[in-house]
Formats: structure tokens, sequence, C-alpha cells
């Protein structure tokens, strides 16, 4: 299939905001904390008012010398300020560089080093308890969202500043570098273009605009230095949609809040909606209003998506997936309805989009790619990334031929299309079959499951790390019954789900895993 090309300007990030609200002035983003700085802000504003905020702080940062075509980095604690400030960054032209609050202050530190004495946006706590003292000489300017540090400029220090007009820069130019999830070592740099967040735009939405009539209030639980955040703003701004976004995941916590909201649409990582299960046991029924679950970038487990679609009262309510990579976006979907959810093959993630991607599976070994054979899946599309920043050699090792990107998994394509990701390629345990398979398995006959990772130990045979909901001890009866008719395992080694080495959208970092329980003896 020959992917049609798309003519477009490309997102623009740094008026996303003000164009929404002379749309749509009197919609309201609701947050479930408050912002480091604008804690007067409060927790409920109009998408004006956020506009101007992202206007004051780009006009903060254009007193503080930014200017086009800087790179600006962003690591501060957590908080939806992380893209406004991303957004503000845009306003005037320069490049935001968003790192996770989770990344340690060494690994940032090198990040640094890499973009090239960026400015680097940061806090106190940040400065003062993570990141080594180095960093300041690493960076053209060092200013601060909240308190005070010797080596760097509280951005308060600009308040009133005179508001400078926004800076269009053409859809060629990088306009946003986000970091990769860092399960296979440090994480990558990747560089978006404005027009290949705009590709990416498309194709999402694309998928929410045949099942949302009407106006639905979304909540979002993304990782705020994710690409993926960006795309899904544009479309709810764009249609008016009242916004959510949660910084914390806690069952507890969002049950409440979506109880009061009542949401139509939520879109969040697959390991939140799994710590999301819970709910559709609460009394006070979160999710009676949910009429679209999206689930991005990965396969999903079948009886999350059963619990989740049970837990609404809406009448044919819908879970979709997107199958894709911080690389190239998203390049397949997939959607389950009641009807598919209970025996759903949570490998299958679905068919790309017609005229906006492709996808292949190329052969490991000259054989042609099955289920008992998988291949390497490479995917095209215009959304694709411009390059690794300072990585230019690593990029191209990952680009075939024909612009196919290759995306680090292995799997297979049915006689019908559906493409099956049966396992990242550094996980595969030759000889065991999907590790992926066998974990949805193991959630569909074992309530009691929180996350269940099946990683090789040291002596390469498949070791199945278990959590359990509440850390409640693994009945082992209960798990042998279970695991009866999987490939042979060692015996499960049970940890709690806390401590588990996650990335910034909370995937297991599976290799580091790995690692720990072999130097554990394990």
């Amino acid at each position: 299939m020959l992917l049609q090309r798309i003519g477009n300007r490309g997102i623009r990030l740094g008026t996303l905001f003000e164009r929404a609200a002379a749309r749509h002035p009197a919609n309201i983003l609701i947050l479930d904390h408050d912002l480091d700085i604008a804690p007067g802000l409060g927790r409920r504003a109009t998408v004006a008012e956020v506009a101007d905020l992202v206007d004051d702080f780009a006009s903060r940062l254009w007193a503080a010398r930014v200017r086009p075509g800087d790179r600006v980095v962003i690591y501060k604690s957590d908080g939806f300020d992380i893209t406004l400030l991303a957004c503000a960054t845009a306003r005037v032209g320069a490049v935001p560089v968003l790192l996770s609050p989770k990344l340690d202050g060494e690994t940032v530190t090198e990040l640094v080093r890499r973009t090239d004495r960026p400015y680097l946006v940061t806090d106190q706590a940040k400065l003062e308890q993570e990141l080594p003292g180095s960093v300041a000489g690493l960076a053209s300017g060092v200013l601060l969202t909240s308190g005070s540090h010797p080596a760097a400029t509280a951005l308060s220090e600009f308040e009133g500043v005179e508001r400078v007009a926004a800076v269009t820069m053409p859809p060629e130019h990088p306009a946003l570098i986000t970091h990769t999830s860092g399960t296979t070592g440090t994480p990558k740099l990747a560089v978006h273009t404005g027009r290949t967040l705009q590709a990416r735009y498309r194709p999402q939405a694309s998928v929410v605009t045949p099942l949302i009539r009407g106006r639905e209030t979304i909540a979002m639980h993304v990782s705020f230095v994710h690409s993926r955040l960006f795309t899904a703003l544009a479309i709810s701004l764009h249609r008016g949609f009242p916004i959510v976004v949660l910084a914390d995941s806690d069952p507890a916590h969002v049950g409440e809040l979506f109880a009061r909201l009542r949401p139509g649409i939520l879109e969040a990582h697959p390991n939140s909606f799994m710590k999301w299960e819970e709910l559709a046991d609460d009394p006070r029924r979160p999710l009676s209003n949910v009429k679209l679950y999206s689930s991005t970038f990965d396969a999903i487990h079948p009886r999350t998506v059963q619990r989740l679609l049970g837990a609404t009262d809406r009448r044919a309510p819908v879970f979709g997936q997107l199958y894709g990579q911080s690389e190239i976006g998203p390049a397949v979907a997939r959607s389950f309805s009641r009807r598919r959810a209970a025996e759903a093959d949570g490998r299958c993630v679905g068919m790309p989009f017609p005229g906006m991607t492709d996808v292949r599976v190329v052969s490991r070994n000259g054989q042609p790619p099955s289920k008992d054979n998988p291949g390497f899946i490479e995917v095209k599309s215009d959304g694709r990334i411009v390059t690794y920043l300072g990585e230019q050699a690593r990029y191209d090792k990952q680009l075939s031929e024909g612009g196919w990107w290759r995306m680090g998994d292995v799997g297979y394509r049915t006689k019908w299309g559906c493409l099956h990701l049966l396992d990242r390629e550094v996980d595969v345990i030759e000889g065991f079959g999907s590790t992926l398979a066998a974990e949805d398995r193991l959630f569909a006959r074992l309530d009691d499951l929180a996350e269940v990772i099946i990683i090789p130990g040291a002596d390469g045979r498949a070791v199945p790390v278990v959590c359990t909901k509440d850390d409640v001890p693994l009945d082992l009866e209960a798990w042998r019954a279970a695991a009866e008719g999987l490939p042979p395992m060692a015996d499960p080694v049970q940890w709690r789900l806390a401590d588990l080495p996650q990335t910034a959208t909370t995937k297991i970092k599976r290799l580091e895993l790995a690692r720990v329980l072999t130097n554990q003896g394990g």
C-alpha cells in the first residue's frame, strides 16, 4: 500500500491553547493538582485562562533571552505545567526538550550534554536533590519554575514583562524533542517536527470522530513528557471537550474524581487501566458514563478490557487500542466491544490506518513469519521522527530502505492482515513462545494478579515475576492451576508492584528487572 502524502502546516504547539480559546473560550480544564508555575490559578480554569498563562510564560522565557531555534530542556517535578511550559517554549520559536521527572540526575545530565548547551527549566527541588552541580555548566542558563537557587534565575522575576507575539516556525523545523521509554538503556532523544506531529494527529482523530457524537468530558492520565499528550490535547481542544488532567493514577483518588465528574472518554497508558480495574466494583460507579476507553502504544490484557467495558452503563462502549512507538506514533488500531472482549486475543493489536500507516513483518531466519516463527515488525508512517538528537547513526540503523522503521518487536500477520505482537526483540525467550500471550492467560485465570512479567533467568529459563493486589501472598496452588498448559517456567517470584522498575509511561523495564533478579540469585 502506498501511503498518502499529508499536506499540512504542522501542529503549532505554541498557539494550541490560543486557537482553542478562540473557538471555545468557555471550555474548561480541570486538574487534580496545583501548577507550580501558577498555584493561584487553582484546579479549574477556562481554556482562555490557560492560553493566557502560556502567553505569559512565553514572554518570561523571551525576557530570559530564549530565542527561536534554541533548545529548552524541561525537567521539573511532575505536573501539567511541564506541558504548558513546552507550549510556551514553542510559542517563542524555541524547541522544548521534555525529560521525565522519573529520570535520575545522572541520566538527565547526559541528555542535557547531548542537547548541546540548552536552557534548562527546572525547580529548586530537582537542583538540590537530584541534579549534580555540573549540570549548570552544560546549560546556557538555568531557569526555575519554583523556589530559588544561586546557580539559577527564577521565572517569577519576569512576572509582568511585556507580552511578545507568537513566532511561527516552518513545519519542517524541530517542534518537540521527547525521550524514548528507556526500557533498553539510556533514553534516546526523539526529534519531532510540526509536520510529523500533525501526521500523528490524523489517525488518532480518525478513531475518535466516528465514535463520539456531541460533547464529552475527556479524562487523561498520560505522561506529561510524552508526544501522545499533545495530539490528544489537540483533538480534545479542537472539539471543545472539557478536559480532566490527572497526575495521580491511584485508584482511590481517581474513583473519587470520576464519581464527581463522570467522564465520557478515558485516555491512559495500559498499566493505568490495569490499576483502574478495581473501579469496576466501586459502588459509586465512577466509570458508568464512559463511552470510549483509549489506550496508547501497547497491547492490553483482555481481562482489563472486559472489566472496564463491564463497568459502564453506556449502550455501546468501545475500548480502542493503539499500537505504536514514540518514534513512529500510532501504527495500527483495534477496537473491543463487550461482545468481543471476553474471547478476544490480546496479542492481536489491529490493522494499519488506511492511507496513513502501513506495517509489514520481516523474517528473522529466512522462513515465513508465523505464530511459531515470529518476524521483525516494521512500520511506515509520515509521523516518524526525523532523527535521534546527536545519534544519527543509531537512527539510521533502525530505518530500512523504503522508509520502513524497525519497531523492536516481533510478531506476525494473519491472513486477514491483523498484526499480532508477541514480544519485544530483546525479551524473546527461545523455545518458550510469546511471553506476552502467556501473561495474558495468567491474568485471565487469576483475578488477584496486579502484574506478571515473564523474563529470562540466569540459566535462560523463563521466570515469572508476579505482583498481587494489595500485595497479598500469592496462592501457589491457584498459580499452578493457572499455569497449566503454558510452557515450563521456574517458580514465581513475588514483588511489590511499587518496586518494579518503570518508565515514564509506566512500562516495566524488563531488562533491568532481569538484571536485578540475576544479581539477587533469582
